[in-house]
């Protein structure tokens, strides 16, 4: 069986690379490995504070479930800029 690449924190580093390179002006820009895992643990974070703030969002409503429109709402508190 074919071990698949991936970082601690589950995201593939060809996934990772190609999300970076989406903003990249330059196609010539390379990543190294470590800013890959650096990155990926990143991702890794921003997902799991997303997922928590969703399920209080959805507690907060007397909700058992979380839906997208609960992420919807707190997307904006994850993402503003500074």
């Amino acid at each position: 069986m074919e071990k698949r690449e991936e970082s601690a924190s589950g995201f593939r580093k060809e996934t990772v690379n190609k999300i970076l390179h989406l903003h990249f002006k330059d196609d010539k820009t390379r990543v190294s490995s470590d800013a890959l895992l650096l990155m990926a643990e990143m991702l890794n974070v921003f997902v799991r504070e997303a997922a928590a703030r969703s399920a209080r969002q959805a507690q907060a409503e007397d909700l058992d479930r979380v839906d997208i429109e609960h992420v919807e709402k707190v997307l904006p508190q994850l993402v503003c800029k500074v």
